[in-house]
């Protein structure tokens, strides 16, 4: 399926204002590993053609779905924002404040996976792309930011539902690239 030029920019905008959004949230580090989801899956997204269906991925995206929300649940129980803030310097952002909120509304496009690529719309294909890598990729560097805390190695929070959520989301990268 062809990719059309507007449907292309939306998918440019989309990975850019998050990875924007990142940066003035959250700082550097932070953007950097946004970028790796949502440029990386933008760049494989303009290379490979949409050929999997929904049915295809839809036992990983539901199940990466529902460990992503755990996956949340354990940051903020975990105080993720707190531990990543002694890493960037950055002050935790505002839970309510308009660009937190913008950001998981560009974040929560990821809902629409179902729906978009069940229509055979190539944007959905986008968000299908930058989901799975940005849970099955960029959510090991639960793995390196314990590096850069003082001290021995040990528990970054979130770090115990990534065990989970990579391997199901590497799997509906699978899935992406080989169709049933």
């Amino acid at each position: 399926m062809a990719k059309s030029p507007v449907t292309i920019v939306l998918a440019i905008s989309h990975a850019f204002a998050t990875v924007l959004l990142g940066y003035v949230l959250l700082g550097f580090l932070p953007m950097a590993l946004f970028a790796s989801g949502f440029v990386g899956g933008l760049l494989i997204w303009l290379i490979v053609s949409d050929r999997a269906t929904y049915q295809d991925v839809r036992i990983p995206y539901l199940i990466s779905l529902g460990l992503f929300i755990l996956h949340k649940l354990e940051e903020r129980e975990m105080d993720f924002f707190p531990a990543l803030s002694q890493i960037t310097g950055v002050p935790v952002p505002e839970e309510g404040s308009p660009l937190a909120i913008l950001l998981y509304v560009l974040a929560a496009a990821w809902l629409l996976v179902p729906l978009l690529m069940t229509l055979r719309i190539s944007f959905g294909y986008y968000l299908a792309w930058t989901f799975f890598i940005s849970m099955g990729v960029v959510e090991l560097a639960h793995f390196v930011l314990p590096l850069f805390l003082p001290g021995s190695y040990g528990y970054f929070p979130g770090m115990a539902s990534v065990f989970g959520l990579a391997p199901v989301a590497w799997w509906g990268l699978y899935r992406m690239v080989v169709p049933r």
